[in-house]
């Protein structure tokens, strides 16, 4: 019950926040136009939360991917490559991918998407490595014992072993990429960022209050949608 709670708050925002006006005025009379209006509340809250999912989605293949290719014997060797390259990505600010991104994508999602993806590889490719590379010893040999061959034993074994710190990472990229989603408005994009960007260029407070609390209620209900994803996915019963 408590992991629907931030899914109620947010959807109480959602449906209040544009009959708030009275609220806002009462703490910033000199404002002509307290409610942000320019687009509803509900098509931010959709289209910020389609990019972040989209976002992570990709994230989540790339990141797995490469988690799995470097705890591999064959790939093992590029694991220092592969993280040096996911590190210094990190350290591009947002603001300048989406700088380098417009002059070939256009402005719009497009290079938010490519941001979001950007910022959302390393922690999946992080905690991927270290579920895989902690997977009991004896669980493995006695796959190999029972005769499963590569594809198999990652299918069964070693990926429902590494759920949990995968999906830790998952959720990281996530969060990150609700935040990160934010100054995406910069560049045309619709999301929950609109207002709080109008707010500050306008000097106009509420409309920045009404932005922070709505990504911070969707941040709050994708965690506890995906920990809910983890908890019926640790449940899964084990092939071995």
């Amino acid at each position: 019950m408590r992991g629907l709670l931030p899914a109620v708050v947010l959807l109480a925002l959602v449906l209040v926040l544009p009959h708030a006006a009275p609220v806002f005025h009462a703490g910033w009379p000199a404002l002509s136009h307290p409610v942000y209006v320019r687009t509803s509340f509900a098509m931010l809250t959709l289209s910020h939360l389609g990019l972040v999912l989209v976002a992570t989605a990709v994230a989540t293949i790339a990141g797995l991917s490469l988690g799995v290719l470097v705890t591999r014997p064959v790939g093992r060797s590029l694991l220092p490559t592969v993280r040096a390259v996911a590190v210094i990505g990190q350290t591009f600010p947002p603001v300048a991918v989406l700088a380098i991104a417009v002059p070939l994508l256009g402005f719009g999602a497009a290079p938010t998407l490519l941001a979001l993806a950007l910022y959302g590889v390393l922690p999946v490719l992080g905690q991927a490595v270290a579920g895989l590379d902690n997977v009991p010893a004896a669980a493995l040999h006695a796959a190999d014992g029972m005769g499963y061959g590569r594809w198999r034993r990652l299918r069964e074994i070693e990926l429902p072993l590494a759920v949990g710190p995968i999906m830790a990472g998952v959720r990281l990229s996530a969060i990150v990429g609700v935040g990160t989603a934010t100054i995406g408005s910069t560049v045309g994009a619709t999301t929950l960022g609109s207002p709080i960007v109008e707010g500050l260029v306008g000097n106009n407070t509420a409309y920045v209050i009404q932005g922070a609390l709505l990504v911070g209620a969707l941040a709050l209900t994708l965690d506890g949608a995906l920990q809910a994803l983890e908890r019926r996915l640790t449940r899964r019963p084990r092939t071995l």
